[in-house]
């Protein structure tokens, strides 16, 4: 997902994301433990979509403050 995507995402479908992608990560590190993954750069791939939304919500937050 690509950031022009995350911003246009409305804020209730931006957080359905970060809920969807933080279950698919718990179940990929699940997975991962149990037999190895053949692409372990998914977990970190995951990770940094995560850390990318979450970026995108606060600044949306920030911004309705002001």
């Amino acid at each position: 997902m690509t950031n022009a995507e995350i911003l246009e995402l409305s804020d209730k479908e931006l957080t359905g994301r970060i809920k969807e992608e933080r279950l698919g990560l718990t179940k990929t590190k699940l997975g991962h433990a149990v037999s190895p993954l053949d692409n372990p750069k998914q977990i970190k791939d995951n990770r940094r979509l995560i850390a990318r939304l979450l970026t995108e919500k606060r600044r949306r937050e920030l911004v309705n403050v002001q």
